[in-house]
């Protein structure tokens, strides 16, 4: 029987390459992803994470208590304090850093690989060689003074820039501009993962980021057999109580481990998941492939059986054919697999956003999702029908081979389909009273959608009849052959079903969520649209930094621009919780606002008074001539203010609105400007004015120069970059479904030799038989694309309540044009998958067609 299974194998390597190439492409789908998902977690890991190897004791700055005073002269970290713990028993050295954040432009102009955390900027300490070993030097030399900056290697060739250039940068404010002297190469994770490094000469270093002759940390190396924790007890014991502290670099790894496990911990769910859908829809092609494949040996088996093989004999024959296929299909499917997550990266990102980078991490999991899809599902779907074929008496499975499923099965399958969809309905029906986006809402939602695609998918053989009835008038208009090619599609609904699943299945995922992202984008452009009547936004790209305040005079005389008024934003702290407060000019707020008052007016704005939301005035049960007792900032006390007035909730207004003479005072960087919002001479929106913007603000690489239609795709990002990834599973989908469509046709010609050489001899033309088997394969690209669009517009509309609970504004809308795409994308998939199908059908001969048995 071995042998029986090698000759089988190398009898057909047509098909067997077939079948190979459908276990391989699932395979690399599944553990492609899951690579992924491994790679950027700890790409984005990396991207949040300071090295601490070789650190044995980080000194660092004390916070004073609330309500004490400054010390004098800044942080007690100077050289006079280095030097006293170089003299500490047990420390090797000694080196002081003085460490902030700086953004960068590039030679272009502009910004570069700005990220939350990553962009890096430090001082260079030299030794007593007059080198730093933190930052080996690459080329050129280290900064030496205020007017010279050195970046590490690979920001410097991301940027386009080389020694000798100007580099634009800003740590805060206004714009610096420094000869680049130098480069250098770090092991810092954050920046090896696509961040950004700046150098500065130790001077300009203390000034920018602590104070003159102050450092930001001391690290401490400790000398050979020096336990930690009782370094850092001695270190104690030198500092200036109440201004310094020591921490062990384990502790401070441990405590980063905790905090970058909780930032990154949601990197992984997107990927997961797709692996997930791409286990589903890998597992559907391959069993449908072997499911096949088994079926057009029914005959060879039967006459093994004939010839004395058993029933476990002929089951274990399939089984190791199978094995044989699933392991080399497995090693070649792992391969490419590793060549898809390589590539995903390069594939999301964009040049407003990038994934972090880093080394491909192949961990336990795909390894053995590789061998879970590949010989798992493979050997699952070879036993099923091989047990049912080896189960039959030889002479009955000659006669019955390709006999339709019994009417009882088709029963039972329906039934379950229908209870699928039922449950699904009530589940997804539940979700109508929902308020906002929770977890357990999600969860439900996600049920929901499940079991509804799941009853779609399980009822599909019995749906077959009645869609393709209805859809098949129009192949009908092909003649004969439109009318035939009907007919072939529903001579096995079965088959058919099981080849459209895929198409099904990446058709409601790509429509439901395409639906949800143009709902989202046009809510967001609504909600723009009611609240900002500016025609840009100039801000800042972090929370703790903002727009130079001189440079809102020079927006204000820029051509066209008729209106800049300046807004800084801090918390607005009221009965326990964080609101947040935006400080504004009266007397230019409603040429860039638009404001609703319900109440009271924006220019009674002062002093001691605030106007609110509708939203905080409800819960806090305010009114126009009230008070409220609130505090500005984290510094301030709580005081109270009288309300001038309720407008209608503003995302561009926040919470509250006040003087920005009064709310700049409490910001987090008192005086501080965050947004700059700009009313152009009759709205107008141009390359050129944003380039005459841009070079008011100095070309600052922390300031965003954003209209309308980028804040909105900006707010929209996420979504974006989900919608992409799913359109990648849609094209992956449609090349799983091409192959499903090639073996399912090549299935169908050889199972109809007989009838197609009957055609030809009663006069059809070759043309006419590529026609038929090509306008089958549309009908039944068309049956999975129908259902799925129908379960993904249903799946949409249902979780719309969450989406509107969370996001003002919003209501399901239809993209037209995308769903006309995947429409015309499936059919043509189709169209093309028949091709060598059909090719093969239209030269058999008639009379040789007509002979075979």
């Amino acid at each position: 029987m071995l042998k029986t299974a090698l000759r089988n194998l190398l009898a057909h390597k047509a098909r067997q390459l077939m079948t190979v190439l459908a276990v391989c492409l699932g395979v690399a789908l599944v553990t492609g992803t899951l690579v992924f998902a491994d790679t950027t977690a700890e790409a984005h890991r990396a991207a949040q994470s300071r090295n601490f190897a070789g650190i044995a004791v980080t000194v660092t700055a004390k916070d004073p208590e609330p309500g004490a005073p400054a010390e004098p002269g800044g942080s007690a970290l100077d050289d006079a304090l280095v030097r006293k713990l170089s003299a500490v028993p047990g420390v090797a050295a000694v080196r002081p850093s003085a460490d902030g954040a700086a953004v960068l432009n590039g030679a272009d102009r502009a910004p570069l690989r700005v990220r939350t955390g990553a962009n890096l900027a430090a001082g260079y300490v030299p030794g007593t060689d007059g080198t730093d070993d933190r930052y080996p030097l690459v080329e050129g030399r280290a900064p030496r003074n205020s007017g010279e900056v050195a970046l590490d290697r690979a920001t410097a060739a991301a940027g386009g820039l080389k020694t000798g250039d100007t580099v634009t940068l800003a740590v805060d404010g206004p714009v610096l501009r420094k000869r680049l002297v130098g480069t250098v190469t770090t092991t810092e994770p954050r920046v090896t993962a696509g961040g950004t490094l700046a150098l500065f000469d130790k001077a300009t270093a203390q000034a920018l980021f602590a104070a003159p002759g102050r450092y930001t940390a001391i690290d401490l190396t400790a000398a050979p057999g020096t336990d930690a924790y009782e370094l850092a007890r001695r270190v104690g014991e030198v500092l200036p109580p109440g201004r310094a502290e020591a921490t062990t670099g384990t502790a401070q790894a441990q405590q980063q481990a905790v905090l970058v496990d909780t930032l990154t911990r949601g990197y992984q769910k997107v990927p997961l998941v797709f692996a997930g859908v791409s286990l589903f829809i890998a597992s559907f092609l391959i069993v449908n492939t072997f499911t096949m494949a088994v079926a057009r040996r029914t005959r060879e088996i039967a006459l093994l059986r004939a010839v004395g093989a058993s029933r476990r004999q002929v089951a274990r024959t399939v089984l190791l054919e199978a094995l044989l296929v699933g392991l080399a299909a497995s090693a070649a499917g792992f391969v490419l697999g590793l060549g898809i997550a390589a590539a995903l990266p390069t594939v999301l990102s964009t040049a407003g956003n990038t994934l972090p980078e880093g080394p491909l991490v192949i961990g336990p999991a795909p390894v053995a999702a590789a061998l879970a899809v590949g010989v798992g599902v493979t050997l699952l779907a070879a036993w099923l029908p091989s047990r049912r074929a080896a189960r039959i008496a030889p002479v009955e499975a000659l006669r019955t081979a390709g006999q339709p499923p019994s009417a009882g099965r088709s029963r039972v399958r329906a039934a379950t389909g229908f209870a699928l969809l039922v449950l699904g309905g009530a589940r997804l029906a539940s979700l109508s009273g929902a308020k906002d986006a929770s977890a357990d809402n999600l969860d439900a939602a996600m049920l929901g959608c499940g079991l509804f695609m799941a009853g779609l998918i399980v009822l599909a053989p019995t749906l077959a009849a009645p869609v393709i009835r209805l859809t098949g008038r129009l192949t009908g208009r092909f003649g004969i052959t439109g009318r035939l090619a009907r007919e072939n599609a529903l001579r096995d609904p079965r088959r058919t079903a099981a080849t459209a699943a895929t198409l099904l299945t990446s058709t409601a995922l790509v429509a439901g969520l395409a639906v949800t992202g143009h709902s989202a984008g046009q809510a967001l452009d609504r909600q723009a649209a009611a609240g900002l009547a500016a025609d840009y936004v100039i801000g800042s790209r972090t929370p703790t930094t903002g727009v130079d305040p001189a440079a809102v005079g020079r927006v204000a005389g820029v051509p066209g621009v008729r209106t800049a008024s300046p807004v800084s934003d801090a918390n607005l702290t009221v009965g326990g919780q964080v609101r947040q407060i935006s400080g504004v000019d009266p007397a230019t707020v409603g040429q860039v606002m638009t404001l609703r008052f319900r109440s009271g007016s924006a220019d009674d704005l002062g002093p001691g008074r605030i106007a609110v939301s509708e939203s905080l005035a409800r819960s806090g049960g305010l009114t126009t001539g009230g008070t409220l007792t609130a505090s500005i900032g984290f510094r301030q006390e709580p005081r109270t203010y009288t309300v001038v007035g309720v407008y209608q909730d503003n995302p561009v207004a926040q919470d509250a609105l006040g003087a920005r003479t009064e709310v700049a005072r409490q910001a987090f960087r008192p005086g501080s400007v965050q947004r700059l919002l700009v009313r152009t001479d009759a709205g107008a929106v141009s390359a050129t004015t944003e380039d005459r913007l841009r070079a008011a603000v100095g070309d600052s690489p922390l300031l965003k120069v954003q209209d309308r239609r980028a804040l909105v795709d900006e707010a929209a990002g996420s979504m974006g970059d989900l919608l992409d990834v799913m359109y990648g599973m849609l094209g992956i989908g449609l090349v799983i479904s091409a192959l499903g469509i090639v073996n399912t046709l090549a299935v169908s010609v050889a199972e109809r030799t007989r009838e197609i050489g009957a055609l030809r001899a009663l006069g059809m033309d070759r043309a006419g038989v590529r026609r038929m088997i090509r306008l089958e394969a549309v009908t039944v690209a068309a049956y999975g694309t129908l259902l799925g669009l129908a379960g993904g517009l249903v799946c949409a509309w249902a979780v719309a309540p969450l989406a509107s609970g969370a996001l003002e504004h919003y209501a399901p809308s239809l993209p037209w044009g995308t769903l006309l795409l995947v429409c015309v994308a499936s059919l043509t998939i189709g169209w093309l998958a028949a091709a060598a199908p059909a090719h093969h059908a239209a030269r058999l001969r008639p009379l040789e067609a007509a002979s075979d048995t």
